[in-house]
């Protein structure tokens, strides 16, 4: 059996496979320990003595937000030692005089120099001292680290002296983490940062999956453990401990992966993705139209520092169903970036005390206190109803001050739709926006309406879409070099071929058997950044192309210049059968669990809440409704109008204006 689970911040969603059907199963998420979850749902879907576990972990990000990992020895070339703290002169801010960045997470006397210079075309000037190694070896001992993190000046054109590092620091018994293993890659200060996020989380990483493993094989003795990775491909448990570094977008590459795979099965090629869990808003935008598919993005940043490995482009904000209200010092609302999360979670889940947007969301009547979770857990709205009474201030009612709550929430998940969007020269129009998380369907209707998003899909399990993104993806595996030769140079087959060996070995050694994807990162000669384009006929068209669509210009006559190679090695997943309903003529009626009072716009008006399970291909209805199931719930405002298609997906034509558009 083949299990996919998704540590959230208020749940944990399970998918497996079980006599050929999808079946889903949510948790309440352990922060205190993200195993304790897992390994009781585990234990309730009872796989037998053998499974394969896919993980989707926020143990990374969890760690960088709270700052709570390894102490950290950064040793670089003697003389660079400050280059993690000086970082890049752009200012994110420009006119902000307060602004600072992201305080290094190795200070000043954890950081080391060796006295060694490999210049840039991989000539070895001078070779570091086995001596100086060694007292090197114990002044990092006497400092207390944890972890270390090497990442020696051009080690990417030739490895030497960092392997002599690496070797002289094997004694001290701490994790290592070495940049011509885990980024040979140009630009100094983006590979310092990436490897010490990486030796930042590899302790406690690394403990965390040992103990989980353990857990694991209590429950069956032939359980094997992967893990997702932010670039959308899985990896092993062991290397995912290596290089933790590559987890930090786990969950939500998982529900890009699965957005962008249902949607292709019901026909839409153009996507913007909106993940709304218990803590945060991921969204991403998908274009298959043109071939490029999943985006992945070298030049991601997780709190404000530099994290240079392969991440799908998604873009995150502190809005979600936990998210609490507050009234800032000057009267205005606020909601978020603070969570609930899974402890006390929500007023109406029992225990919070502090107004959330899901018991907003409750009062406004979009959540049926008795359908929720399948009726598992009964909502306590009169609990929610006392918290809004004691914190509203001077808003009028408890329903307004809701609806406040919700307006603003959703202001901020429109500023995020419209950074990857319309900053990015998209035309949101031209898009279908999927739907999922949690809280997702809840909203996804208004923000369409917002930016006038033609259409919304929501997806069968919206609640777990993430898991079963885990569950479809390919077992992967990125390496890079940065090369620095001319168009067409003669060494590049070779240079291909030495990451693609690599690969092999490394996937041969776990018993898998993988293909090779080559990929470049190219330039104009004297520009400053690159684009990466896939290896194959008519390259140089292909990137003048690409130029012209990102920069609005491209110039044939310009010589390119070759930065990067990379090589995907993927492995296919076995793929999942998904049925396919035939269309049939009848009314939805028959799906109506109950007629309830549902406010849209500060109006209560009387809708039917409709039971998903119930609804078949070729039914439709109108808004306003509510739609609940066992993973979320939707709430359809008036005017949309709503189908089931053949894949049981809801497709809501959203009334933007004076028309539906279609």
């Amino acid at each position: 059996m083949r299990i996919a689970i998704d540590t959230g911040g208020t749940f944990t969603d399970c998918v497996y496979v079980s006599d050929g059907a999808v079946r889903i199963l949510k948790v309440f998420s352990t922060p205190q320990d993200p195993a304790e979850a897992i390994l009781g749902a585990i234990r309730e879907i009872s796989p037998g003595s053998q499974a394969e576990i896919r993980h989707g972990t926020t143990v990374g990000t969890n760690t960088l937000l709270e700052r709570k990992g390894a102490r950290v020895a950064f040793v670089t070339t003697s003389g660079f030692e400050d280059a993690i703290a000086i970082g890049r002169q752009t200012r994110p801010k420009l006119y902000d005089w307060f602004a600072s960045p992201a305080p290094p997470l190795a200070d000043e006397k954890m950081r080391f120099g060796v006295k060694e210079r490999i210049l840039f075309d991989g000539t070895l000037l001078e070779a570091a001292d086995p001596d100086e190694l060694l007292k090197l070896a114990e002044a990092i001992r006497e400092s207390g680290a944890e972890s270390v993190a090497v990442s020696l000046l051009f080690s990417f054109a030739n490895p030497v002296n960092e392997r002599a590092v690496v070797a002289a620091l094997a004694g001290l018994g701490l994790p290592v983490s070495a940049s011509h293993e885990v980024l040979p890659e140009f630009r100094e200060y983006e590979r310092g940062s990436t490897l010490l996020v990486n030796a930042y989380l590899a302790p406690r990483m690394s403990r965390y999956l040992g103990r989980l493993s353990s857990g694991l094989q209590t429950i069956c003795a032939d359980a094997g453990l992967h893990v997702m990775q932010s670039s959308g491909g899985i990896v092993s448990a062991e290397a995912a401990a290596r290089e933790p570094v590559r987890t930090i977008l786990s969950g939500p590459a998982g529900g890009v992966v699965g957005a962008s795979a249902v949607a292709r099965m019901a026909g839409f090629s153009k996507i913007i993705t909106f993940d709304m869990g218990g803590t945060s808003t991921d969204v991403a935008l998908v274009d298959s139209t043109g071939g490029t598919g999943l985006r992945v993005s070298n030049e991601s940043q997780i709190t404000g520092i530099p994290v240079a490995v392969p991440s799908l482009d998604i873009h995150t904000v502190g809005a979600g169903g936990g998210s609490l209200a507050r009234f800032d010092t000057g009267g205005a609302l606020q909601v978020g970036p603070e969570s609930a999360g899974a402890d006390p979670g929500p007023a109406c889940y029992g225990r919070g005390t502090e107004p959330t947007v899901t018991d907003a969301n409750l009062i406004l009547g979009r959540l049926d206190p008795e359908c929720f979770l399948g009726g598992k857990v009964i909502l306590d709205e009169r609990r929610a109803r006392q918290v809004f009474e004691k914190t509203k201030g001077i808003i009028g009612g408890v329903e307004a001050f809701a609806d406040g709550i919700v307006r603003v929430a959703e202001a901020t998940m429109e500023k995020a739709l419209r950074k990857i969007s319309v900053e990015r020269g998209h035309n949101p129009g031209d898009f279908t926006l999927v739907s999922f998380g949690g809280a997702g369907p809840l909203h996804a209707c208004a923000l369409a309406r917002a930016l006038r998003i033609p259409r919304v899909m929501i997806p069968c399990f919206p609640g777990a879409l993430s898991a079963l993104g885990i569950l479809m993806s390919d077992i992967v595996r990125d390496y890079s070099t940065t090369v620095m030769l001319p168009f067409d140079h003669p060494s590049l087959e070779r240079r291909f071929r030495e990451l693609e060996d690599r690969g092999h070995k490394e996937l041969n050694a776990e018993g898998i058997r993988g293909v090779a994807v080559r990929s470049l990162d190219l330039r104009y000669v004297g520009q400053g950044f690159e684009l990466n384009i896939e290896s194959g006929r008519n390259l140089a068209a292909r990137f003048h192309e690409a130029h012209r669509r990102r920069y609005g210009y491209s110039d044939p006559q310009r010589r390119i210049e070759i930065v990067n190679l990379r090589v995907r090695m993927a492995a296919a997943t076995e793929p999942i059968r998904f049925h396919r309903q035939a269309r049939r003529t009848g009314s939805a009626e028959k799906a109506i669990l109950k007629r309830r009072v549902v406010h849209f716009g500060g109006k209560g008006v009387l809708a039917p809440v409709f039971d998903r399970a119930r609804l078949i291909a070729g039914h439709a209805f109108r808004g306003p409704a509510v739609v609940v199931e066992y993973s979320a719930t939707a709430a359809i405002p008036p005017g949309c109008r709503v189908r089931v298609d053949q894949w049981q997906n809801l497709i809501v034509e959203v009334e933007n204006g004076d028309r539906v558009r279609g």
